[in-house]
């Protein structure tokens, strides 16, 4: 926290001559300004003005879906880093680093490499380490903690993990850590549009295999359009599955002259998500 405190110092504003903020130790011209000058260099010496600045740029940077949520729980881990006396253990390096990740969506990609390497330089900040990195133990653990935010079935977590994890005692470099992050988070996306997909065949839990197959038949169709390793293309893929072609998908599988069953919601999910995870380049 000291370096955020010299940070801090420095960036806090001089005000203007004329402005009505005086400076520290001054009284504003004109002997009205008293009260003035006293409220500016409290907010200047407490460098509330630099903190909320820092907040701010923030807000403008991740460009949450909530603002006002989003300054609560900054401030919120702003004040819990303070109060720590001690440098923080892998618990908190792992939950600082996960909030991190976790404050831009992907698609905003400016933000999202600057809050993906904030949380890789939280979790390679302690210990003493071979080669530079992160420790692989830490990189799977946020993997999994990533993964256990959406709905995406645990099988499909599981064997992404595997794909893209690293062996504990190997020192992870960025553009790995990215890659692993960036995958996790449009798995669970790909879940939630998958799910959505879903609530469109049936009614609750269940709907009727001959859609929920014709429906998958065609998602593999359009991930199978989707080139390169970068993940969020085939979430872009797997959007461009529009409405006529599913459409006409379905109706193709209703025109079948044959008894059909129902899939579970579950079954869906885990197939869907499948197809996703068969595209994921694993690490090597």
């Amino acid at each position: 926290m000291a370096a955020y405190e010299k940070r801090r110092a420095a960036a806090a504003p001089v005000p203007a001559a004329g402005s009505g903020l005086a400076e520290p130790g001054r009284a504003a011209p004109g002997g009205g300004g008293l009260a003035e000058g006293s409220a500016a260099e409290f907010l200047l010496r407490a460098g509330v003005t630099a903190m909320v600045r820092e907040a701010l740029l923030k807000v403008l940077e991740a460009r949450p879906a909530e603002p006002v949520s989003f300054l609560a729980e900054y401030f919120e881990r702003l004040v819990l880093a303070e109060a720590a006396a001690e440098p923080p253990g892998p618990p908190q390096r792992l939950a600082r680093a996960l909030w991190y990740v976790c404050l831009a969506h992907h698609s905003h990609r400016t933000a999202f490499d600057s809050n993906t390497g904030a949380a890789y330089e939280v979790l390679g900040c302690g210990g003493r380490r071979r080669a530079p990195g992160v420790d692989g133990r830490l990189y799977s653990e946020l993997l999994r903690r990533i993964c256990q935010r959406g709905a995406a079935p645990a099988e499909a977590a599981a064997e992404l993990l595997r794909r893209v994890r690293c062996r504990d005692h190997e020192a992870v470099p960025f553009d790995v850590f990215r890659y692993g992050v960036l995958t996790c988070c449009v798995l669970l996306e790909f879940a939630a549009k998958a799910d959505a997909l879903f609530a469109v065949l049936g009614a609750g839990d269940s709907a009727d295999t001959r859609l929920c197959q014709a429906v998958l038949r065609a998602l593999e169709d359009a991930l199978g359009a989707g080139h390169g390793s970068r993940p969020g293309r085939y979430l872009e893929a797997g959007s461009r599955l529009g409405p006529d072609r599913l459409a006409l998908a379905m109706d193709q599988a209703l025109q079948e002259r044959k008894l059909s069953s129902s899939m579970s919601r579950e079954e869906f999910l885990r197939k869907a998500t499948a197809l996703f995870i068969a595209k994921v380049k694993p690490v090597e």
